[in-house]
């Protein structure tokens, strides 16, 4: 089991957009290979920023300011808190690159393009009825270099031209913003140009020939012209092939290895574990919306920045379960550098010393995007990126990352959230705490009738999660439990809750209620975000299946079915299928999947934020408004690729398998209709657990458990079978085991009259 299940896939030419094309990537610089009549391969590198006009919140608003302005309808006021940008001015966005293309003789064109996902070299083949030729295209693993290796016969009468994105994109348009074209350069074998900024350093693409390779380089930086001249000048093509294979072999071999009944999410699977090894590395950029993978027609939808109010989330959900824990640590770097920023905003906000404020939109400085004031004052954000470091540090037991990245942010999210709560009077006399100023993720924009309310039932999971880990944290630290953590808690509603009687369950005795976004605020409408839900999932602060809330979570998922998915973008579907698999339905987990690779795939395998076909989501590709005449490649929202549903995918589909509840792993009982046989080996679980399983006729046949830190292990496998434990007879739904042997593997088997096999 060191390969993926799906080892090849098959691109056929024409491929007329960047994002239908085939994907190379390091986390550094990314590749995109596709063309119709010639060979393009479009060239990112990321972190090449424009950060001019970057914004921060105003060192004058304040918490209190715009309490005032949002309870008076002030939306003069609250303007003048959030002031907006001079209109035309540039704002941060990363630039892309350029575009290397390919023109070969007379009559050949390339016919199909294969990627091997093992060693993640392509295959090209290029050709006409008569003649047929291949290309293969390697990127380094490491170094910011690609090579094309091309038959003797095809590269002598090839024609190379190297496109910088300032000719790509609309020159006027750069030139508005104050970007001067490249300086280039062009030899008989080799050429390139460099792209200067105003205020930022340059980015460098260059390409040479070196016998039958041809190369291409990129680097950003002061040097960055005699850094990919040197690059071109020093490559070893054996050595880099070596170094790959070598290092592709380690990540199949690492990462969980899992086998499915059906072939969708098989490939949904298998291409988002390849694409995790080209969006995050170890020594790159922070993974953004997009990546290293930038088109080179425009420049990248919402700059390719960092959302931490669900995106960044889900690029990198999957890591920790996938066991890629040092390609995570550059988020923890970047978030630690900007802890001194946010502890600034938060005390300028908020009042209170160590109070922060995470915005929801920022670039690689955390400088503002825009003045979305609702996503700035989304505390959520800081709490449920803090929550995500702590689930860091339940993998890799780094006690440094708990001092001085995870202690900070949620202290900083719960001392936000303090200068936001008041206490208000309960029906039966008591106090309760309350959020009397609160959003829901872009719900309603920014109309100040109606993006905002009391109580917002994602603040108060987020919260609610905050003061659970804390006292943790705390006590692992040896640091002193602040009282109002408990008190905080035993008096904060867990959610908010609105009458169900409108959704026609007359018949129903008692007044059955269901989650609602903030106070009198039911879920009028379909929505991309499901915060609401969050108490469920990502803060996992309620269980579902609790008689407490079970009833209550039952009638909100009606209401969110009833509503349905017609305003979801792909990241929504995603998101969904974790939902339903949490509250035990794995035929909806499922469907939500299936409908992720029909809608929000285009030809070429790239997710994308808006439905690639008119007809089911109407976040779509504009086809019911714009004949495809007059649409063009670029128009309003059409393809606009991002990487969170591919990595929410993974996460979908491992949810569907094996969970986290507490400290508790739960295997599912219940698999989808059809499902049959299937196994998985190596998902990693919180508390240093490597866990392998296998169903055969539906049922589990055996279960492998590594412990590989001596961490107690609650394992819940839900058979009722007979089962044995490294071959002792067991009994129960539970096990409760000391795993005091550092590396030692514990197996379980059910039902003897199954053949089991190894996992």
């Amino acid at each position: 089991m060191t390969s993926p299940k799906i080892s090849t896939l098959d691109w056929y030419f024409p491929l007329n957009r960047p994002h239908t094309g085939v994907p190379l990537g390091n986390g550094t610089q990314g590749l995109l290979i596709w063309g119709e009549n010639s060979l393009r391969l479009t060239i990112a590198r990321a972190g090449f920023w424009d950060h001019r006009n970057g914004q921060n919140i105003p060192p004058t608003t304040t918490f209190a300011a715009v309490r005032r302005a949002l309870e008076a309808g002030d939306e003069e006021e609250l303007s003048k808190l959030f002031p907006k940008r001079k209109s035309g001015d540039p704002f941060p966005q990363q630039m892309g690159g350029g575009r290397l293309e390919l023109t070969f003789p007379v009559g050949l064109r390339p016919i199909k393009a294969t990627l091997d996902l093992t060693t993640a070299e392509v295959v090209v083949s290029i050709g006409n009825n008569t003649e047929n030729h291949t290309l293969r295209i390697r990127q380094d693993s490491q170094a910011e270099v690609c090579w094309i290796d091309l038959p003797q016969d095809l590269i002598d009468h090839t024609n190379i031209r190297l496109f910088s994105a300032y000719e790509l994109v609309h020159q006027d348009a750069m030139r508005q913003i104050g970007i001067a074209p490249p300086e280039t350069w062009l030899e008989s074998e080799s050429g390139g140009f460099c792209q200067k900024l105003p205020d930022d350093d340059p980015l460098a693409v260059a390409w040479g020939r070196c016998g039958n390779f041809l190369l291409f380089a990129t680097s950003v930086g002061e040097k960055a012209r005699e850094n990919v001249g040197h690059t071109l000048v020093t490559f070893n093509s054996k050595q880099a092939t070596e170094i790959n294979n070598k290092w592709w072999h380690n990540y199949w071999s690492d990462v969980p290895f899992v086998t499915l009944p059906d072939a969708t999410l098989q490939e949904l699977y298998d291409y988002g574990l390849y694409r995790q090894a080209g969006l995050i590395r170890r020594h790159t950029p922070a993974a953004t919306l997009q990546g290293p993978w930038m088109e080179d027609t425009r420049i990248a939808p919402w700059s390719n920045d960092y959302h931490f109010n669900i995106n960044v989330q889900l690029v990198y959900g999957a890591a920790l379960a996938t066991g890629r824990y040092e390609d995570t640590r550059p988020l923890w770097e970047l978030l630690k550098g900007w802890l001194p920023q946010l502890r600034e905003m938060g005390f300028n906000f908020y009042g209170i010393e160590g109070a922060m404020i995470l915005p929801h939109a920022v670039d690689d400085r955390c400088q503002l995007m825009g003045t979305f004031w609702a996503g700035t004052i989304d505390q959520a954000c800081i709490a449920w990126i803090g929550q995500m470091a702590f689930q860091y540090f339940q993998h890799t037991f780094d006690n440094d990352h708990l001092r001085d990245l995870v202690f900070p942010l949620l202290q900083g999210a719960f001392l936000g959230y303090l200068a936001m709560l008041e206490t208000v009077l309960a029906p039966d006399g008591s106090y309760l705490y309350s959020l009397p100023i609160s959003v829901s993720p872009e719900f309603g924009g920014t109309d100040i009738e109606t993006c905002w309310g009391r109580d917002a039932s994602f603040q108060l999971a987020a919260l609610h999660s905050t003061l659970q880990l804390l006292p943790q944290v705390a006590k692992i630290l040896n640091l002193s439990i602040d009282p109002r953590w408990r008190d905080i808690a035993d008096h904060l509603p867990e959610y908010t809750t609105t009458s169900a009687r409108n959704g026609g369950y007359g018949w129903i005795s008692e007044d059955p209620q269901r989650i609602a976004l903030w106070k009198s605020k039911d879920l009028p409408e379909s929505h991309r975000h499901h915060s609401h839900l969050a108490s469920i999932h990502p803060f996992q602060t309620i269980d579902p299946f609790d008689p407490k809330h079970q009833k209550t979570v039952a009638f909100s998922l009606n209401r969110w079915n009833t509503l349905g998915a017609g305003n979801w973008t792909g990241w929504s579907v995603a998101w969904a299928s974790t939902l339903c698999s949490r509250c035990g339905l794995p035929d909806a987990a499922f469907s939500w999947l299936q409908l992720l690779s029909q809608h929000f795939t285009n030809e070429g395998r790239a997710t994308l934020h808006n439905a690639n076909a008119a007809g089911v989501f109407a976040w779509d590709d504009g086809s019911l408004a714009w004949p495809d005449h007059l649409k063009g490649s670029d128009f309003l929202y059409h393809e606009v690729m991002q990487m969170d549903a591919a990595m929410g995918a993974i996460s979908g589909i491992l949810e569907m398998l094996i969970q986290m509840r507490g400290d508790v792993i739960y295997l599912t009982d219940r698999l989808p209709k059809g499902w049959r046989d299937l196994s998985f080996a190596r998902i990693r679980m919180a508390g240093g657990f490597l866990v392998s399983a296998n169903f055969q006729d539906g049922q589990l046949a055996s279960v492998k458990v590594q412990s590989v830190a001596g961490s107690p292990l609650h394992l819940w496998h839900g058979n009722s079978e007979a089962w044995t434990l490294d071959g002792i007879s067991c009994e129960g739904l539970f096990l409760k085991l000391p795993t005091t042997e550092i590396d030692h593997a514990y197996t379980l088997k059910f039902g003897e009259e199954l053949k089991y096999a190894d996992v």
